[in-house]
């Protein structure tokens, strides 16, 4: 197996996507220092396609978030895929794979990311998928805290459910700082609290994205917007109680130019530079 590379906490990324590969392969030095790609859409892709994803993980570092493996369903996981992951991840040399902590699937694929019922059953049984999947994969992987409008049964809060599957799993987090600010907002918490509740030392990294406002009481995570002031500014709360981390910045449609996605980048990067250890700022200057 060829070595993983390793993201600096002041890393800044974008996500790969098909209609932003020109833009990519592209890029001129510093315009991100990471890239993010779904490799369910990638794993056994020929062509100028697959061509393309090569180049750019030959040049960046290349971080894999999921969205098939449904962590919360009851359906047997796929052996035959988990193994195809498993060479993807080592092939690009992957220092992060995330999946989410949700179900898609139920005798078929449902294409959304359906909540879980925060109850203790779910936690031990979802927690026991998860290290079912870092077995086969040979590597601790992220759950990402989800978005979700409709709330099934909670026998507790989201923050508690969160927080006892990754103890219980012995998993890290990829913290979705939007998703945290479109929860708080639609189910009426405090996010400010939610995130003081998280266990900072299990953060892999951090994921940002645009949101509809519905109305001043329904968000909807789109990917589809430019980031909100506001869920910069959670951000910036979440490196003050954690220090910096890696941060993606999300964007999956109504793309903007790329000019303007390297702003927003700029953007996050500015975020977690304000803080960076003292060593590195001087290192800087």
């Amino acid at each position: 197996m060829t070595a993983t590379r390793h993201l600096s906490p002041m890393a800044a990324g974008l996500g790969l996507r098909r209609a932003l590969l020109g833009p990519l392969q592209a890029a001129a030095p510093g315009d991100f220092d990471f890239l993010e790609c779904a490799p369910d859409n990638w794993i056994g892709v020929g062509g100028r396609y697959g061509a393309a994803l090569r180049d750019l993980s030959s040049r960046h570092p290349l971080v894999c978030h999921g969205l098939s493996l449904s962590l919360g369903a009851v359906e047997p996981f796929d052996d035959t895929y988990l193994l195809k992951l498993r060479r993807f991840l080592d092939e690009h040399r992957v220092p992060v794979f995330s999946e989410h902590l949700s179900y898609c699937s139920d005798d078929g694929q449902l294409y959304d990311l359906m909540p879980i019922p925060f109850t203790e059953e779910a936690v031990h049984h979802v927690a026991g998928r998860i290290r079912q999947v870092q077995d086969a994969l040979g590597r601790r992987i992220a759950v990402e805290n989800i978005s979700y409008y409709a709330a099934p049964y909670q026998a507790m809060a989201e923050i508690d459910f969160v927080n006892a599957v990754l103890a219980e799993a012995d998993c890290d987090l990829l913290l979705d700082v939007n998703n945290v600010f479109v929860n708080a907002i639609n189910h009426r918490y405090d996010p400010h609290e939610f995130l003081r509740r998280l266990p900072g030392q299990r953060i892999a990294y951090f994921h940002i994205a645009g949101h509809y406002d519905e109305a001043d009481d329904l968000k909807v995570d789109t990917h589809g917007a430019p980031v909100k002031p506001d869920v910069f500014a959670l951000l910036d709360e979440a490196c003050t109680l954690f220090g910096p981390r890696p941060a993606l910045l999300e964007r999956d449609f109504n793309f903007p130019p790329y000019a303007e996605l390297v702003a927003e980048v700029a953007q996050v990067r500015a975020v977690l530079a304000r803080h960076a250890p003292a060593k590195a700022r001087h290192a800087r200057a």
